[in-house]
């Protein structure tokens, strides 16, 4: 009985001594939410997220009815540094907009952005849960350490042709954008909580601050769904979404999925949902370890060996 608890401590002691990279096994998705995660896609890696969607708008004051579709594609690529990824995103959008007046077909890149994003910390790097197997309630009991989040931050540029429909001017423009991204690990892990603070059209006349925060709950290995609540805050358009949706890993490296949203006013109310599909390659990763610095522990055993040497 001494020997098995013995190489199961050792088991447990050599794991954490290899630290990963961002990438994962499973596709790591951003879909079919609306925010960002921490975690990049790997090095190398490049990933394509998209889907299609349906929307309805009614304006209770301006009285009018907005029926349409959309697409989005979001492409995803780590490059030069395991923590950096650079991102591309794109929404076209059609509606049919009918008032007691008029009805106006209206169409265009509702948006296009495009970045970077850089992991600046990650609370699992270096990180040795301490393993006890003598003691089943000291290893699960409450870890503290799982309140620490990743934190990572976007900066990007929105880019707007002439007479876009969706934007407040007529004029092409360029304008930053930034996102702060925080992600936890809860409970068993199998529970994400992931909070954005956003930073839009800066420096135009009319800037937009907002966030985003999603629970997310794996269920098994293929199933998730997640909860989302996401607002906006500008003098040209203010909202907050409610959104809620599931998804399914069809393999490692295919992901597809489902989501319904509305708004939470009347002006305009709107609801949506869609469908979304995400697929990565990753053929050319190439997984990166690094040793952990063990600190007295390592000073131990070298002490240690060099008594042994010596008798």
């Amino acid at each position: 009985m001494y020997k098995i608890k013995t190489l199961i401590v050792t088991v447990f002691l050599m794991l954490p001594l290899i630290h990963y990279g961002q990438h994962t096994d499973e596709i790591n998705s951003n879909r079919p939410g609306e925010t960002m995660s921490a975690f990049g896609v790997g090095k190398s890696v490049f990933q394509v997220e998209s889907g299609i969607y349906g929307i309805k708008e009614n304006h209770s004051i301006l009285n009018y009815d907005a029926n349409g579709f959309g697409v989005d594609l979001t492409l995803r690529c780590g490059l030069f540094l395991e923590k950096l990824e650079f991102i591309a995103d794109f929404q076209y959008q059609y509606e049919q907009v009918t008032s007691p007046m008029s009805i106006i077909d209206k169409s265009a890149f509702k948006q296009t952005v495009l970045g970077a994003k850089y992991l600046i910390y990650d609370p699992f790097k270096n990180y040795e849960k301490q393993i006890n197997v003598y003691s089943w309630k000291a290893n699960h009991s409450f870890n503290w350490h799982q309140l620490v989040p990743a934190f990572s931050v976007f900066v990007g540029a929105n880019l707007t042709l002439e007479d876009n429909p969706y934007y407040f001017s007529p004029d092409a423009a360029i304008s930053p954008k930034v996102v702060l991204i925080a992600q936890n690990h809860l409970g068993d892990g199998t529970w994400v909580f992931v909070t954005n603070i956003i930073a839009d059209y800066i420096g135009t006349d009319f800037p937009s601050y907002g966030y985003g925060i999603t629970l997310t709950k794996g269920f098994n290995r293929n199933w998730s769904g997640f909860i989302e609540n996401q607002g906006y805050m500008s003098d040209f358009y203010s909202d907050a979404i409610v959104r809620g949706g599931a998804a399914y890993l069809l393999n490692n490296d295919m992901q597809i999925d489902a989501s319904i949203s509305t708004s939470l006013k009347d002006t305009p109310s709107i609801l949506y949902g869609g469908i979304g599909f995400s697929w990565r390659y990753d053929a050319r990763y190439k997984e990166v370890r690094m040793k952990v610095d063990t600190g007295d522990s390592d000073k131990k055993a070298k002490r240690r060996a060099k008594r042994t040497k010596k008798g």
